[in-house]
């Protein structure tokens, strides 16, 4: 395959700028040193893309940076038959073209000079800084004499580690793959298929989360026409035979244009193609394809608020599909990208998919990190001064809690054939949550992540003594899988010796959890002491009491402190729920004619009106017709790790507070929790919120809430 038809998008998509002639550049680069009043011709293509992002930026490093790289890679020739110095120069212009600032195309052009060259690190850090020299390094292969089968997936190491410090190391990585693939066509075709599986597997998907659509899009194709060759040249064939009909998308467009201006939105209407390997899955989606289904609108306006403006009036003036609609710019994609998506029907029932965006948004949609400049300082020009918040910590642009768990859990794969297979199994997983922790802070969850894959993310190894999560205030499993926006507070035993089930394998998402689990489980074989139970695990279930155990003890005319619509009926408060002042009430006439009073969110009440039981209405008496003297019984529930005196504890807390009980059940520890349930006799009412602040006070209980059931007899 000829380096050409290793390109697909070269005969068919359309470029703002011609690709530079590699031949011609090559025999320029081979001219020698020009005056120094002016760039070597070589990279006037790199200097004419860099000044349309940055007019005023300062060439005289690129200058020197060029002829430092052109004279230590001389007598280089690359297996094309092309000068070597081609190649820094095609990465460092598709970066130049992507808005990338000085210091990321310096580096660029010095990518390969410490790899293949006598150029050393110290020769780059002292003529060109600390910051073109960790980027350089940052990028620079590990010597297969020295790691064997293991340099590749190392280097990919190195690379992500380095990463986490500047995410322009990656921007330049990409850049270098995607010259690599477009002249791959040299390559024998075994070597072809290797590199394009490592771009599809890791490569790719890096893009992805970068955010750098260019690049990604341009790699599948290039990946897609290798990897795929039958369904790449019958995708090329349909998209050949579109090209030559008229387009749907134009009289849609022109409707548009139409529509915008007469509202008064100023706005830039273009159709933009479909690549390659979009056309492929729509084709397969949709089985045959429709005129507009070969590209997109893409409106482009100044402002965010345009963006609604657009929307409105497209809803408006034409028919919407609902079903498309997306709103990415108040929730942006976990790699920055912003877009309103909609999709709206033209004449003749064409339906066309726009995407309405600001010229801002177009730019980080299209060049992701590249397009921010250097992150790390106040302008983003790429100064060498880095900006440090206050923490001591960079603000990373990309929000990339997938980064951080990569740079987790690649500590814990000291393997190289885990880390490579981890780290391909990672990236595959392409959708991101975020959730809530109990303090306030977020986790960045790969989508379908469970309570466990919380707990290590939070907590790393202390999550093996993980017990019971709450997700939204709720009792959940570990197995629970979280959705965008949950609420997580893991429960941690606090002995030490509790240790993960192998169950909980099942659950994880994230490579970290599934590292640290399997880790934990090939050291302890025999599991942690004591009998070792399934997260999910049902719980012992306290059995009901007889309706006689629930009675308040009243005198036959009932519990003064309750009104009832039923006057004279004698009225006892439930003891399945146990109501107290303030709680909102309802009764219920039992066997006998008398009533009783259940708060009202008792499961009792929903199943006895799904019986069709008629409501009795319930209030509480004015306390000072029967307070004084009063006594009132009450059922809390007590959730706790175990540990020696708890009870003791708990018992004391209880009796502090002035309360009697009346009758207790502590059910059998599961997973190191314990379940206590108190039946409980209050002087006052009143003093039933302070009592529960003290036994949730006691070392080691984490809940303490109204029972829902009824209370064990004593």
């Amino acid at each position: 395959m000829s380096a050409e038809a290793a390109n697909p998008g070269a005969p068919l998509r359309k470029r703002g700028r011609a690709r530079i002639d590699l031949r011609r550049l090559g025999r320029v680069a081979l001219l020698g040193p020009v005056s120094r009043d002016r760039l070597p011709d070589a990279i006037g293509h790199v200097a004419e893309a860099h000044r349309a992002h940055h007019p005023d930026a300062d060439l005289a490093i690129l200058r020197k940076a060029y002829v430092l790289a052109e004279s230590s890679h001389r007598g280089q020739m690359r297996k094309s038959g092309e000068p070597y110095i081609t190649h820094p120069l095609a990465v460092t212009l598709i970066l130049a073209e992507l808005g990338a600032e000085t210091t990321t195309l310096t580096a660029s052009l010095l990518h390969d000079t410490v790899e293949d060259t006598e150029v050393t690190l110290d020769q780059v850090r002292q003529e060109f800084g600390d910051e073109v020299c960790y980027l350089v390094d940052g990028v620079t292969k590990l010597e297969k004499v020295d790691y064997g089968a293991a340099a590749e997936p190392e280097t990919f190491r190195k690379m992500l580690v380095a990463t986490g410090n500047d995410v322009r190391v990656m921007s330049i990585k990409l850049a270098d793959r995607l010259h690599n693939m477009r002249t791959l066509g040299v390559m024998r075709p075994e070597k072809q298929v290797r590199i394009a599986k490592v771009t599809h597997e890791v490569l790719i998907p890096l893009a992805e989360r970068l955010g750098v659509q260019a690049l990604k899009t341009e790699l599948e194709d290039l990946v897609f026409a290798i990897l795929h060759p039958a369904e790449y040249e019958s995708t090329r064939a349909l998209i050949t035979a579109w090209e030559g009909a008229q387009d749907p998308l134009t009289e849609i467009a022109d409707g548009v244009r139409s529509t915008l201006r007469d509202a008064g939105v100023s706005a830039e209407v273009l159709i933009r193609p479909r690549h390659f390997v979009s056309v492929h899955r729509v084709r397969e989606k949709r089985g045959e394809m429709r005129g507009t289904d070969f590209g997109r609108l893409l409106v482009l306006v100044g402002e965010d608020a345009d963006c609604y403006a657009v929307l409105g009036e497209l809803h408006t003036c034409f028919t919407p599909v609902i079903s498309e609609f997306k709103d990415f710019i108040a929730a942006p994609k976990f790699n920055l990208y912003q877009s309103l998506h909609t999709a709206v029907v033209g004449a003749e029932g064409a339906v066309a998919e726009v995407l309405i965006r600001t010229h801002r948004m177009h730019k980080v949609a299209e060049a992701g990190v590249v397009a921010l400049g250097n992150p790390y300082t106040q302008d983003g020009a790429g100064g060498a001064h880095q900006a440090e918040p206050a923490d001591g910590e960079r603000a990373d642009p990309t929000r990339p809690g997938w980064l951080s768990r990569l740079l987790d859990w690649q500590e814990s794969a000291t393997d190289s054939d885990q880390f490579w297979t981890t780290l391909r199994a990672d990236l595959a997983q392409d959708k991101e949550i975020t959730v809530f922790r109990s303090d306030g802070g977020t986790l960045g969850l790969p989508a379908g992540a469970s309570c466990v894959d919380a707990a290590y993310a939070q907590y790393g190894e202390e999550a093996h003594g993980c017990i019971g999560a709450r997700v939204n205030g709720r009792l959940a499993t570990l197995s629970t899988v979280l959705n965008d926006g949950d609420t997580v507070q893991l429960l941690i035993a606090q002995d030490g010796s509790s240790g993960p089930s192998p169950e909980w394998l099942d659950h994880v998402r994230t490579p970290g959890a599934r590292i640290a689990i399997t880790a934990w489980l090939d050291t302890h074989p025999d599991g942690a002491q004591g009998p070792h139970k399934s997260p999910d695990a049902p719980r012992p279930q306290a059995q009901p009491a007889d309706d006689a155990g629930n009675s308040r003890g009243k005198a036959p005319g009932g519990d003064p402190s309750v009104l009832v619509d039923r006057p004279g009926a004698p009225v006892r408060l439930a003891g399945c729920c146990t109501p107290v002042p303030p709680d909102a009430i309802v009764g219920f006439t039992v066997r006998g004619g008398a009533v009783t009073v259940h708060r009202d969110e008792c499961p009792a009440v929903g199943r006895m009106r799904a019986l069709g039981r008629p409501a009795v209405g319930a209030r509480w008496n004015d306390p000072g017709e029967w307070s004084r003297g009063a006594d009132y019984r009450v059922t809390l529930v007590a959730e706790s790790f175990g540990r020696p005196r708890l009870l003791a504890d708990l018992t004391e807390a209880i009796a502090a507070a002035d309360a009697a009980i009346v009758a207790a059940t502590v059910e059998p520890p599961s997973e190191q929790r314990v379940r206590h349930t108190y039946t409980l006799q209050l002087p006052d009412a009143a003093g039933l919120p302070g009592l529960m602040r003290a036994m949730r006070d006691v070392p080691g209980v984490y809940d303490v809430s109204r029972a829902q059931q009824p209370a064990a007899a004593g």
